[in-house]
C-alpha cells in the first residue's frame, strides 16, 4: 500500500467554501472554525476540548495546570521523544517505566515500582499505534487511589475506543496530534481533551500568551481558521476511516498474519499502526526503534522496552492507499 492522507476528494468543495468564508470574514484566527472543531472533537470525545497549534502546546498546558516544575513525572520509554521532552521543557522531571510485550504500552507492575520509588507528580499513559493501553484500567485505578494526576499521549489513537470508551478519558487530561501521517491531519495541530471544565479555561489562556489579563504565563500555541477548518471536515469522516481500516485489517490483513498484535475483547483500534512480531518484507518499519531512555543517556533495566525495539515490525495500512 502506498501511503495516503485520510482525505475524501468529495470533501474539497466542503473545505474551499469554509476558506473562503475565513477570507471574507476577515478572521483568520481565533474564529468560528476553531470552535467548530473544538465542539465536533467534544461530542466525539465526550470531553472538553481545545485546540491548539500542536500536540506539544496541549502537553505542556496540562503539565502547567498540575504544576509538575520540580515534580517526577512517570513516563514509559516506549515513546516519541516529544512525552519526555514535555515534561522536562515544563520544568519536571522525567524517570521511566517498562512496557508490556502484548500492547507495548506502559506495565501496570513496572509502574506500580516505579511510583514507590519516585513518589511522582503525574504519570503518562501512552496510547502505541492506535489502539488503547490494555491496562488503562488499572493505571488509571491505581493512579486515583495514589492521588497522582494521569495524563494521555492520544498521538496515535484517534478513532480508538474500548467498550466505547475514548482516549482521554481515563485521566486528568488526553493529548491528540493531528501532524500529517496521522489517521485524521490537519498538517500540524492538537487538541487538549479533559473532564475537567477549569482546564479548559487554563488552556485556552495558554495558548494565547495568558490574554487577556495574563495570569497564565503561556505562549503562542493557537491554531489558525484554516487548519482549523480542515479539522471540521475530517472530525466528520473519523468514523468512516477508522472503520475502513478495520475492515481492511480483518479481511486482509489478519488471515496474513498469526504474529500480530491482538486486541483485547471490545476494543476498537484506529489503526495508526498494524503491528506484527516478526520480521517482514516491505516494512514501514518500527513504531519506535529507539528507547527514549537510551536516547537521553539514561541507565536502567527496561527489558522489555529493549525487547519491543527489536522485535516488532509494521505492515503498511493506509486509508485506501
Amino acid at each position: 500500500m502506498n501511503f495516503t492522507i485520510g482525505f475524501e476528494k468529495e470533501d474539497l468543495a466542503t473545505l474551499h467554501s469554509y476558506w473562503d468564508e475565513i477570507i471574507a470574514a476577515q478572521q483568520w484566527s481565533e474564529g468560528k472554525f476553531t470552535a467548530l472543531f473544538e465542539e465536533r472533537w467534544s461530542q466525539y470525545n465526550r470531553a472538553g476540548s481545545v485546540a491548539l497549534s500542536s500536540w506539544t502546546g496541549g502537553a505542556l498546558a496540562a503539565l502547567e495546570y498540575f504544576d509538575v516544575k520540580g515534580r517526577t513525572v512517570l513516563c514509559p520509554s516506549n515513546t516519541f521523544m516529544a512525552t519526555p521532552l514535555s515534561v522536562i521543557k515544563a520544568g519536571g522531571n522525567v524517570e521511566f517505566v517498562d512496557c508490556n510485550r502484548s500492547d507495548l504500552c506502559m506495565s501496570l507492575d513496572d509502574l506500580e515500582a516505579k511510583i514507590d520509588t519516585h513518589n511522582p507528580r503525574a504519570v503518562w499513559l501512552v496510547h502505541i499505534g492506535g489502539h488503547i493501553a490494555f491496562q488503562a484500567d488499572g493505571i488509571a485505578e491505581l493512579c486515583r487511589d495514589r492521588g497522582i494526576i494521569l495524563l494521555e499521549d492520544c498521538a496515535h489513537a484517534h478513532g480508538a475506543a474500548w467498550n466505547d470508551r475514548r482516549p482521554g478519558s481515563w485521566g486528568d487530561a488526553g493529548v491528540y496530534s493531528f501532524y500529517a501521517t496521522k489517521t485524521i491531519s490537519t498538517g500540524e495541530g492538537g487538541m487538549l481533551v479533559t473532564k475537567h471544565p477549569d482546564l479548559v479555561e487554563f488552556a485556552r489562556h495558554y495558548r494565547n500568551y495568558g490574554k487577556p489579563d495574563h495570569h497564565v504565563q503561556g505562549l503562542n500555541y493557537r491554531m489558525n481558521e484554516f487548519t482549523a477548518a480542515i479539522g471540521c471536515v475530517q472530525a466528520q469522516r473519523l468514523d468512516e476511516i477508522v472503520a475502513w481500516k478495520n475492515d481492511y485489517a480483518r479481511t486482509t490483513l489478519d488471515p496474513r498474519y498469526r504474529a500480530r498484535l491482538t486486541l483485547p475483547p471490545g476494543m476498537v483500534s484506529g489503526y495508526y499502526k498494524y503491528i506484527v512480531f516478526e520480521p517482514i518484507d516491505k516494512s514501514t518499519g518500527k513504531v519506535y526503534d529507539q528507547p527514549c531512555h537510551k536516547l537521553l543517556g539514561r541507565d536502567g533495566a527496561l527489558p522489555n522496552t529493549e525487547w519491543a525495539a527489536e522485535h516488532h515490525w509494521c505492515v503498511p495500512l493506509y486509508y485506501k492507499g
